[in-house]
């Protein structure tokens, strides 16, 4: 069963977000040394990430950062999603975490860059946060495509989204193995892909979201609207 967490607006979800996420840090720090964390791109984790940035007691000098999926674009192009996570969380950060590792999708060899991102990833993320969009996908794991059939390979090439891009994911594999999943999910036009993926019938292949059905999903109350008896707590 998921930890759900509904919150009353976006605002609060960003906060609740934000302080949940730096407990796990803490946390992965005082067990382990240091936090592997992988990050999303996406509108609902932006300003999640600007919270994060001037949260007190966060030992980013042991955070080791991953992403969970790239677009095939330059690092600098608005549509990256290193991009997004530099422009709102690592510019504000008081010291740089121990190593970011970017997601290289826009190499022409996608395959290799497949292949020399998932020999840097650990056997099980500390953290990986995932955001979800109306088709229910997570990362860039989209309905009926073939990564989600993946058992051994933990990054692969795709292409999709709107407009349709090439771009690197993770694997089912590699949210299996993650030691603390969150999803995070805001506003109207969400809520029924919350319910397919939280209450729906099972169906990885249509709504990979479901790889992260037992994760913490942290909603607004909009996107938790059509959830049989979500509460805002």
């Amino acid at each position: 069963m998921p930890n759900l967490i509904v919150t009353p607006n976006t605002g609060e979800l960003a906060e609740r977000a934000a302080a949940w996420i730096a407990s796990v840090i803490r946390d992965a720090v005082a067990r382990r040394g240091h936090c592997a964390m992988a990050l999303a791109g996406g509108n609902t984790p932006a300003p999640v990430y600007r919270l994060l940035a001037h949260i007190a007691g966060v030992a980013w000098p042991r955070v080791i950062l991953f992403f969970g999926d790239e677009r095939a674009v330059p690092p600098d192009d608005a549509r990256s999603n290193f991009r997004l996570v530099n422009d709102n969380l690592l510019s504000g950060l008081p010291e740089p975490p121990a190593r970011v590792h970017r997601m290289q999708a826009e190499r022409p060899d996608r395959d290799a860059a497949a292949a020399e991102y998932a020999s840097l990833l650990p056997a099980a993320l500390d953290l990986l946060l995932l955001g979800m969009g109306e088709d229910c996908h997570v990362a860039s794991l989209f309905p009926h495509q073939p990564p989600l059939h993946e058992t051994q390979r933990r990054v692969v090439p795709t292409i999709g989204g709107t407009p349709l891009l090439p771009r690197l994911t993770i694997t089912p594999p590699v949210i299996r193995e993650a030691r603390r999943v969150c999803v995070l999910a805001a506003g109207p036009a969400k809520a029924a892909a919350v319910t397919r993926a939280l209450e729906g019938a099972e169906d990885f292949a249509a709504v990979p979201a479901q790889l992260a059905r037992g994760a913490t999903w942290i909603l607004d109350r909009a996107a938790a609207a059509r959830l049989s008896g979500a509460v805002t707590r």
